[in-house]
């Protein structure tokens, strides 16, 4: 009888959730490159002797280079070797980039509930985290609204921008059920109108981050935008779960860090 033989893969992920398991490890959650959503065991991680703590590297929003062992039939994989990706220079150390940070990785771990491969979305949030560790004060403020709009077109769910003939109209809402622009009131509560619905329109145009410094917005007004853009979620992603991070956004955005 021929062994089972293990096969290992090279895959690039972004940690999304780390939970500690016994004294010195840790289950990894993570959205690779391959195989979309993953839990990985990850064996004498966490060491009090100097130069062997390796928990730094696993910290959510961290982009990793991965060899992991591939064995579909389990819940847990194995990773063989970790590196980085891409030393992050502000994420994990300026307090309003590691919010927004927390609050992506945090969105992308409830919106995604299946171990399915979604490169396509994996290489826009490589891009996403980079670009945000690299933005200025400016574009930082509104990059969670970018992001909750920009990964909803890789989840499956179409938001079309309005049409010309939509927003002359003397009033504009958008329909969070439908996700469509209208002229019409909805016969629900659930929409953006007026302003709130022609700046979600405007931030659908944006196609890269360094855009997002022309969108003066003040912080009421982002967060009423982001309360609505996760109804939305709620609304179209079964057992969506509650984002605790947004209470930490909003509270950044309270104490008008972000204006």
């Amino acid at each position: 009888i021929r062994p089972f033989t293990i096969m290992t893969y090279k895959t690039k992920a972004l940690v999304l959730k780390t939970v500690k398991y016994g004294e010195t490890s840790m289950v990894i959650t993570l959205f690779t490159e391959l195989f979309g959503l993953q839990a990985y065991m990850v064996n004498g991680v966490r060491s009090s002797k100097p130069g062997q703590n390796k928990m730094a590297m696993y910290q959510p929003a961290s982009l990793l280079d991965l060899e992991v062992y591939r064995q579909p039939q389990k819940n847990l994989q194995r990773i063989k070797e970790a590196n980085r990706s891409y030393l992050s220079k502000e994420i994990h150390s300026d307090v309003i980039k590691n919010s927004i940070a927390l609050f992506m990785v945090e969105l992308l771990y409830n919106s995604l509930k299946e171990p399915e491969e979604n490169a396509d979305l994996f290489y826009f949030c490589e891009d996403a985290f980079i670009s945000l560790d690299e933005a200025d004060k400016t574009v930082a403020a509104n990059f969670s609204l970018f992001f909750c709009l920009q990964i909803i077109h890789f989840l499956g769910f179409s938001l079309d921008n309005p049409s010309p003939a939509l927003l002359k109209g003397s009033h504009l809402y958008f329909d969070l059920l439908d996700g469509q622009f209208t002229n019409e009131e909805p016969t629900h509560a659930d929409y953006l109108k007026d302003d709130y619905a022609r700046l979600t329109a405007e931030l659908l145009k944006v196609r890269q981050p360094e855009e997002l410094k022309y969108l003066q917005l003040n912080q009421a007004t982002r967060r009423e935008l982001l309360k609505k853009y996760l109804d939305f979620y709620k609304f179209h992603i079964p057992n969506f779960g509650r984002m605790r991070s947004l209470e930490i956004l909003q509270q950044i955005w309270s104490d008008g860090a972000t204006d």
